[in-house]
C-alpha cells in the first residue's frame, strides 16, 4: 500500500511514479479525501486539547468549590458534555473516511524501482543471461504427450471428478512430483531457510495485505459460507504470518520456505495452454519468502533469484534470466527477475518462477515493522517461486526424454526419484 502522507503532500510525484507501469493514473479525489482527513485529524487533535483542558478546570472547580451544583460548574459541565460529543461525531467521521480512503489506495499497485527497465509490456522486458545449452531437435514431444505415452497423468478422467484444467498425477508421475517437492525443500532449508506448511485456506484480510484484493478477487476461488479464499500462492499467508508485528531486528532476514498447493481460476487464459502442466486452477508450488531490512531488500533480492536458479543449475534444466519491465511488473512487485526454463517442444522458454522484491508495500498494508535506530520502520517483503513444481516436471519430462521413449532424471534428482530413468514397463 502507498504511504497515505506521500500521496496527501505530493500527489504529482505519486501519479509519475505511478505511470511508468504504462498507463495513466488519476489520483486527484484520493488526494482530495487525504487533505479532509488530515483536516478532521487537526480538528479531532484541537477538540481533545480543549476538552482536556476544560476537565482540568472542572477538577479545579470541584476541589474549591463547596457545592458540586454550582452554576459555574455545571456550566463546565455542559461545556465538557458538548466537547465529548463533538468529538464523537469527529471520530466517526475519521473512521469512514479512514475506510473510504484505504479502499482507494489498497487499489493502487505499487511504484516500480528506479532500477527496472522503462516498458509497457512483456515485449520490453531484458533478457539479462542464459544458463545452459537449450535442447533443439526436430520431432521432440511435448510434455503433456510425453506423460500420457508413460501414463504419468490424466486430464480427461480428472474433468469428470472436477472440470478441465485439473489433472491426476498417476504413479510415477505421482512420485516424481513428490521427489521435486522434497528435494526443493531439502535444498533450500540447507541454504537457511525455516520450513514452514501454511494454510491452504487464507482470510480477506491476508489477501489484501499481500495484494491479491481487491483487485485480484476474480482470480481466486471463495468458499462461499466462510470468509476464506483457496490460497493462489504460499505469498499470502507467509506475508500474513507477521501482519500486526514489530519484528526485533536482530532476528532479520527472516526466510522462509513453504511447499503449498495453489488454486487461481486463471480467468482469461483459457485458449492458451490448456494440455499438460503449465496453466492449471490448482497446482503445487515451493515459495521462497524474506522479510528483511529496508537497506539490505536490494541484496536480499540477488540472493532470493539466486536460490531459487540453483534449483535449475542442479536439475541442468536451461534457462534465462529477464528483467521485468515497468509495464510488466506484478502489482505489489516494485522490481522483479524471471526466470524462464526451456521448453524444447515449443522451443521457447516459459516462467518457472518470479522473484520480486515488494519493499515496503506488502508489509503497510499487513502492518509489518521493525525498529532501526529506535525509530519504528515498515520492513521489506520479499517473494519467488523455489520453484513452481509443474512446470519443473513439464521441464524435465521435454528436456530429458530419449529416443526409446523414456525420460532421463537429472542426476541431483535420481536419490529423491530412486531411480536414473521413467520408461515403459
Amino acid at each position: 500500500m502507498l504511504d497515505q502522507k506521500l500521496i496527501r503532500e505530493n500527489p504529482t510525484s505519486v501519479e509519475e511514479n505511478l505511470s511508468l507501469r504504462g498507463k495513466v493514473y488519476n489520483i486527484s479525489h484520493i488526494h482530495e479525501l487525504t487533505i479532509k482527513k488530515k483536516e478532521i485529524d487537526i480538528t479531532v487533535s484541537n477538540l481533545q486539547f480543549e476538552s482536556k483542558k476544560l476537565s482540568k478546570l472542572i477538577g479545579q472547580e470541584i476541589n474549591k468549590s463547596q457545592n458540586n451544583n454550582s452554576s459555574e460548574l455545571n456550566n463546565l459541565k455542559k461545556k465538557g458534555n458538548e466537547y465529548r460529543i463533538k468529538i464523537s461525531e469527529f471520530e466517526e467521521k475519521q473512521r469512514i473516511l479512514d475506510k473510504e480512503i484505504d479502499n482507494e489506495i489498497s487499489n493502487l499497485p505499487n511504484f516500480p524501482s528506479k532500477d527496472a527497465p522503462i516498458g509497457k509490456n512483456e515485449g520490453d522486458n531484458i533478457q539479462v543471461k542464459t544458463w545452459g545449452e537449450p535442447l533443439i531437435k526436430d520431432n521432440l514431444k511435448s510434455h503433456w504427450e510425453i506423460g500420457e505415452s508413460l501414463n504419468l497423468f490424466d486430464s480427461i478422467k480428472s474433468s469428470k471428478t472436477s472440470k478441465s484444467r485439473f489433472i491426476t498425477l498417476i504413479g510415477n508421475g505421482a512420485r516424481l512430483e513428490r521427489a521435486l517437492i522434497n528435494f526443493m525443500l531439502d535444498m533450500h532449508t540447507k541454504n537457511g531457510y525455516l520450513e514452514l506448511i501454511p494454510p491452504a485456506l487464507v482470510n480477506s484480510e491476508s489477501l489484501t495485505g499481500s495484494g491479491q484484493l481487491p483487485k485480484f478477487s476474480n482470480e481466486s476461488f471463495k468458499c462461499s459460507n466462510d470468509d476464506l479464499w483457496l490460497s493462489p500462492t504460499a505469498e499470502v499467508p507467509l506475508t500474513a504470518f507477521h501482519k500486526n508485528e514489530i519484528i526485533d531486528p536482530k532476528q532479520l532476514p527472516i526466510k522462509y520456505v513453504a511447499y503449498s498447493p495453489c488454486f487461481r481460476r486463471e480467468a482469461g487464459s483459457y485458449g492458451r495452454d490448456t494440455k499438460g502442466l503449465i496453466r492449471l486452477h490448482q497446482f503445487n508450488k515451493v515459495e521462497l519468502y524474506w522479510f528483511c531490512e529496508p537497506s539490505k531488500s536490494l541484496e536480499a533480492h540477488k540472493r532470493i533469484t539466486s536460490d531459487a536458479e540453483n534449483i535449475l543449475k542442479e536439475l541442468n534444466l536451461p534457462y534465462r534470466l529477464v528483467d521485468i519491465c515497468t509495464g510488466d511488473l506484478g502489482f505489489s512487485s516494485s522490481r522483479t527477475f524471471d526466470l524462464e526454463v526451456w521448453l524444447p517442444n515449443s522451443k521457447r522458454y516459459r516462467e518457472i518462477s518470479s522473484c520480486s522484491n515488494c519493499r515496503d508495500f506488502q508489509a503497510r498494508r499487513s502492518s509489518i515493522r521493525t525498529k532501526i535506530d529506535k525509530k519504528t520502520s515498515y520492513i521489506h517483503t520479499l517473494n519467488g517461486s523455489g520453484l513452481a513444481v509443474g512446470r519443473t516436471m513439464a521441464a524435465i519430462l521435454e528436456n530429458g526424454q530419449q529416443q526409446d521413449g523414456s525420460v532421463k532424471i537429472p542426476d541431483a534428482l535420481i536419490p529423491y526419484f530412486g531411480e536414473s530413468q521413467i520408461k515403459n514397463d
